[in-house]
């Protein structure tokens, strides 16, 4: 496995992305409220964060738990402040109540980021369809990655879809990366790197005591040298 596969670590603020980088992260999901599953950090969390840390920033774009879009307004405004900040990469993912990607939504939110990357989070995990989510959403400028893991219940349960969709890769909606994340153990990483994944995401994984403890050096790297399959 020559590629260098990518790992990216949940950070919380300054600290967590800190050591997620010393630890041998390449790329930071920030968010906060992870009682809430993550949702969008502050303008001045993201500015501290970018200034302590120079690897790769992912800012979730996210104002209340679950996955409706909810004040499309608030988003797109929040998405601006964000930017402003320093934030040049983002993580979103909108359904409707029916687990239809809110298109409306997601083309508002994508129009203030004006190309910059970003990732399609888990709500792929709650879809009523998968295979038509990715078919709506290809071709959206800047949408480079699906975080996710196979299944709602988590990587245990999503091995298989998993599977299947990487070896889909290349094509039409499957071009995109496939970034591995919910549940993941160190278990599933040889599977998910034999079947060519090359972005796992992690987040609890490497707090050994828990969301109220900052991210663990020695946890991040343990995951490093899992992923480059040393």
């Amino acid at each position: 496995m020559s590629k260098r596969a990518v790992l990216e670590v949940i950070a919380l603020g300054v600290e967590d992305a800190v050591a997620a980088q010393a630890g041998g992260a390449d790329r930071l999901e920030l968010v906060t409220d992870m009682a809430a599953d993550g949702l969008s950090p502050s303008a001045a969390t993201v500015a501290g964060v970018r200034r302590a840390v120079d690897i790769s920033l992912r800012v979730m774009i996210r104002l209340a738990d679950g996955f409706a879009a909810g004040d499309v307004e608030r988003l797109v405004r929040v998405t601006g402040e964000l930017r402003e900040a320093g934030a040049e990469e983002f993580v979103l993912g909108f359904l409707d109540a029916g687990g239809v990607v809110d298109l409306a939504a997601v083309e508002r939110v994508v129009g203030v980021l004006h190309g910059c990357p970003w990732t399609f989070h888990r709500a792929i995990d709650r879809a009523a369809d998968r295979d038509a989510l990715r078919k709506q959403l290809d071709g959206m400028p800047g949408l480079d990655t699906y975080l996710t893991a196979g299944a709602s219940g988590g990587v245990d349960e999503g091995v298989p879809v998993l599977l299947a969709e990487a070896g889909r890769a290349g094509e039409p909606g499957y071009e995109q990366r496939l970034l591995v994340g919910g549940g993941l153990r160190l278990e599933h990483v040889p599977v998910l790197r034999g079947a060519g994944v090359d972005a796992f995401h992690i987040g609890g994984a490497v707090r050994p005591g828990g969301w109220g403890e900052p991210v663990s050096v020695g946890a991040v790297a343990e995951w490093r040298a899992a992923v480059d399959g040393l």
